[in-house]
């Protein structure tokens, strides 16, 4: 997606700007910015509409990378952010991130419109061993199964692999629950 097509509040347009805009029908709001509202919402368009958030040196993960898969039809109201390059970084945090300090190796990363984003599978494995801490990371699981329900299967496959990780027996329940679902 050209940049150009990309309007984050204050740079180009001033947020009264944008909101009459999106009044008039001109534009939608996706993440942090809008968009002409004839531009179909692709995964470059979701990721890049959060590049401020995601700092060099970190990728999108959990809920915010299941978005940008495109799970669900809006963004998380909190967006996760993980360590993507080996030494620590020091992310600028506001009360709309959290930072998860645990790094993702080079296999799990793929650049999406301009930032690093977990691939879809490390993704799946994040959300479901978290959901021993936070139940609503179920639906997101859920949104991220009809994208690509192939991914459920090889969850189960990688966490039958894993020997004493903190929520995996919880969140393998969960993705077991889901494979026999028929959508």
């Amino acid at each position: 997606m050209h940049s150009a097509l990309l309007y984050v509040p204050g740079r180009r347009l001033t947020l009264a700007e944008l909101s009459a805009a999106r009044l008039d029908g001109d534009v939608v709001e996706i993440g942090d910015a809008y968009i002409p509202a004839d531009l179909i919402e692709s995964a470059d368009v979701r990721a890049s509409s959060i590049a401020d958030l995601v700092r060099p040196g970190t990728a999108a993960a959990g809920p915010t990378a299941a978005w940008i898969h495109g799970a669900g039809d809006a963004p998380p109201a909190v967006h996760h952010i993980r360590r993507s390059i080996p030494r620590r970084v020091r992310p600028q945090l506001s009360g709309r991130m959290i930072f998860h300090d645990g790094a993702l190796s080079p296999s799990e990363v793929e650049s999406i419109g301009g930032i690093d984003v977990s691939t879809p599978l490390r993704t799946m494995l994040d959300l479901a061993t978290g959901v021993h801490r936070d139940a609503r990371l179920i639906a997101w699981i859920e949104h991220l199964a009809r994208v690509d329900a192939v991914l459920v299967g090889e969850s189960i496959a990688c966490m039958q692999q894993w020997n004493r990780v903190p929520g995996s027996r919880i969140g393998r329940a969960v993705l077991e629950r889901l494979a026999v679902r028929t959508w």
